[in-house]
């Protein structure tokens, strides 16, 4: 383990760096919180910029592990939880209370009520050189980013072409209506050949399984395609969608009892002219809204896909194409879930070369790529994860995974 000493010495020995030093980093940075350590790493792709002590969660009052990203920054704040106990420079990691901010009591092991504290230099130092939308990964042991290569990565599209609008049907993010297909604006460049991507705003993409909601979304949409009233197309049975269910039966000669089973689902679809979901999906988020959700391929789907972080850095020293870098979180699933999602073999996140071989069993369409890469800029994110995110991530956030760090956590 490292000493709190040396994480001291190290972050104030990296601030008196011109080369290394907070003035001096050179693309995204990603933040990594380790619990066993009690520590927090400052990473520009995967060099160390700073690192320092912290104190997280005491027992009872635990800190998530998970992948996330400064929502809000403010300087001087009171916690409305916590008989307005002072939080000086909090940088808001999820809406429901957890930040990392400045304090003067900063012990060896966790004393918060869930909350990253800093100590107070380190704190200030910190928050001048974030912006929102920063990654935070939260971990208990730690973890550090490494060059990934991948053919499945992508690549920004040179910024003097214009790629052309697809007229692939993207279906639009869950929390927009409807399902007519989506045109994702393409940004046009600002200057000739050679122009920088890197003032751009970047986006956050999400790899995860398809799940019952998407099945009832298509089934939705074939419904409302053949004239019946589904009510909204929102991936959930209301009452609505069962009625049109019941006439559908009724008008195909079939009881009328509104289940929806494989082989009801199966006769609905052809009927519409439409295909079943692929088995995984593509979701991109910008400037804490969602862009557009897009169907992928998943290769032995018993396999969990375990859960990876990689961030996108694309500057003249990682050359025309970019480089990504990746890390991959310790996550167990509970065994209900992994029977409901048919994952019948362990992710292990200690594996070498664990997210090439999890990228390696995706296939994404050329027109989906193409979007995608269209929008692809310095800072970019990438998570894979074998469920959606679950309820922290909303209005106002980029896309956060939750992980459960132990099993029976």
């Amino acid at each position: 383990m490292v000493s709190r000493f040396a994480l001291t010495a190290s972050f104030v020995a990296l601030l008196l760096s011109p080369a290394t030093g907070f003035a001096g980093s050179r693309g995204p940075l990603q933040i990594i919180v380790s619990k066993d350590q009690q520590s927090l790493v400052v990473y520009d792709g995967d060099a160390v910029i700073a690192t320092s002590p912290v104190s997280t969660g005491k027992p009872g009052h635990a800190t998530p592990t998970g992948i996330f990203s400064i929502l809000e920054k403010r300087r001087h704040h009171k916690s409305n939880i916590y008989s307005n106990a002072p939080m000086p420079f909090m940088q808001r990691l999820t809406w429901s209370g957890i930040a990392l901010h400045g304090s003067n009591h900063v012990p060896d092991y966790p004393a918060s009520h869930g909350c990253v504290r800093l100590p107070s230099a380190f704190a200030a130092s910190l928050y001048k050189m974030t912006e929102r939308g920063v990654h935070v990964l939260i971990s208990d042991r730690q973890i550090s980013p490494a060059e990934v290569k991948s053919a499945l990565l992508f690549r920004p599209v040179p910024v003097n072409i214009q790629p052309p609008l697809s007229d692939v049907p993207l279906r639009p993010a869950i929390s927009q209506a409807g399902d007519t297909p989506v045109e994702v604006a393409m940004r046009e460049p600002t200057g000739g050949a050679g122009t920088s991507r890197s003032m751009e705003e970047p986006i956050r993409i999400l790899i995860t399984r398809s799940d019952a909601r998407d099945t009832m979304r298509e089934v939705q949409t074939s419904l409302e395609f053949l004239g019946y009233a589904p009510g909204s197309i929102d991936g959930h049975a209301g009452t609505a969608t069962i009625a049109a269910l019941r006439a559908f039966q009724t008008g195909e000669g079939l009881e009328s009892d509104g289940k929806l089973t494989p082989e009801l689902t199966d006769k609905l679809l052809r009927k519409a002219g439409r295909t079943p979901p692929q088995n995984g999906k593509i979701l991109v988020r910008q400037g804490f809204k969602p862009l557009f959700e897009a169907g992928l391929t998943i290769d032995k789907p018993e396999e969990a896909l375990g859960t990876h972080f990689l961030q996108f850095r694309h500057n003249e020293e990682e050359g025309a194409e970019g480089k990504w870098f990746g890390v991959s979180l310790e996550n167990h699933l509970p065994a209900s879930m992994k029977k409901r999602l048919g994952i019948s073999i362990e992710a292990d996140p200690f594996a070498y070369n664990g997210i090439q071989r999890t990228l390696a069993r995706m296939t994404i369409s050329d027109d989906v790529r193409k979007r995608v890469e269209g929008l692809l800029a310095e800072g970019s994110s990438l998570s894979i994860a074998d469920t959606e995110s679950g309820l922290e991530t909303g209005q106002g956030t980029d896309f956060i995974t939750v992980t459960r760090s132990r099993p029976g956590d």
